[in-house]
């Protein structure tokens, strides 16, 4: 298996006393990392919250059963924790309880829990470059941008779009479906595919929900779902308070482009495509947040757009620094939102990533 960014950071934080949370979308890979890493450890508990008998067993917990079940155990590793009840509160109740056990928790949801979490993400461009050498990643350039990074994807060329497809479903019907208040697949689905032909323009919840068929507050609501389930991202407008920028804008991306393209049934060529820009603008940007996440980098991450229409792809804030950078396909595209942004703010920059300088930005 391919070497992950995570691996190290939680290696060092074994044997820390604390719950170690691991969050990703199912597939990504958090449960074949874990087992990498306690591959030559024997002493260690595997549950499954997809388990009846595991939800069965966290029902009715108490102390004295959690010390008597899990007694003379190293380490307990709780898969998809998320479909625990109250998860939380009975992951504290084992360390608070349990001397000498280390707890490690995935999730392919988000739930509140106050302990050190980490995000796993599809495979990265980093990670391949590493992995494969730089340059012959760089040749993948345009398979991944069609079919994306979730492991399954990279391991089985070929089946890309058989796995996409089961992918795709998984998303849809075994994780976010189950939340209650989710009704209308049939909506969330058409939500999905509004959001896949959006991608790098800004979008506004009344507008889907037009397209839908739901009130604006639902529609919000299911994209807060997909967040928290590691569908998409969102990205907000910066503003320093100019009379004439964007306040309260927003874009909207997906975590793999692979997904993406399943839902709109689109796997043509880069060289063909209408949405080539966009996607490109969609992959960059992911892939940078990988980076920073993996690299323990802290930034605000914005786009910057005005009333004229003057617009910075994506803004770094941090430092007391503002690093906004325009993101093109073309190399001879030029920033069009360059000097009106350089000319707002004095601690700024900007930088034209395309295809002969990216990797620069992401590895």
């Amino acid at each position: 298996m391919i070497k992950r960014h995570l691996e190290k950071s939680i290696k060092k934080m074994l044997n820390s006393k604390k719950v170690l949370v691991l969050l990703g979308a199912r597939q990504v890979g958090k449960t074949t990392l874990l087992k990498e890493i306690f591959e030559r450890e024997k002493n260690v508990e595997w549950l499954s919250g997809d388990e009846q008998s595991t939800n069965e067993f966290f029902r009715d917990i108490s102390a004295v059963r959690l010390k008597n079940y899990f007694k003379g155990k190293k380490f307990l590793v709780i898969d998809e924790a998320q479909n625990i009840e109250d998860i939380g509160i009975k992951l504290k109740l084992i360390a608070d309880n349990i001397e000498n056990l280390q707890v490690i928790a995935t999730g392919s949801s988000a739930f509140e829990i106050a302990n050190k979490t980490n995000e796993l993400y599809p495979l990265s461009f980093s990670e391949m470059a590493k992995a494969n050498g730089l340059l012959n990643e760089k040749k993948m350039l345009p398979h991944r941008l069609i079919y994306g990074y979730y492991p399954e994807i990279v391991n089985n060329p070929g089946r890309e779009k058989e796995i996409l497809k089961q992918l795709s479903d998984s998303y849809l019907y075994k994780d976010i479906l189950k939340w209650e208040g989710i009704q209308k697949p049939d909506k969330l689905l058409k939500l999905l595919q509004a959001l896949a032909y959006q991608i790098g323009s800004q979008v506004s919840f009344a507008e889907l929900g037009q397209i839908v068929g739901l009130d604006s507050k639902t529609v919000e609501k299911y994209i807060v779902l997909l967040e928290q389930c590691f569908v998409i991202f969102r990205l907000n407008s910066f503003s320093g308070n100019l009379r004439n920028e964007l306040k309260s804008s927003r874009k909207i991306y997906f975590c793999d482009l692979g997904i993406r393209n399943a839902l709109i049934a689109n796997f043509s060529d880069t060289s063909i495509r209408q949405d080539i820009g966009a996607m490109w603008e969609n992959f960059v940007i992911s892939e940078r947040r990988k980076k920073l996440e993996y690299d323990g980098i802290w930034k605000n991450c914005w786009f910057w757009r005005t009333k004229q229409q003057q617009e910075i792809d994506y803004v770094e804030e941090g430092e007391g620094y503002l690093n906004g950078y325009e993101i093109k396909w073309n190399p001879r595209a030029k920033a069009k939102g360059k000097n009106s942004f350089l000319a707002s703010y004095k601690n700024s920059s900007v930088e034209i990533i395309d295809k002969s300088n990216f990797e620069d930005f992401l590895v």
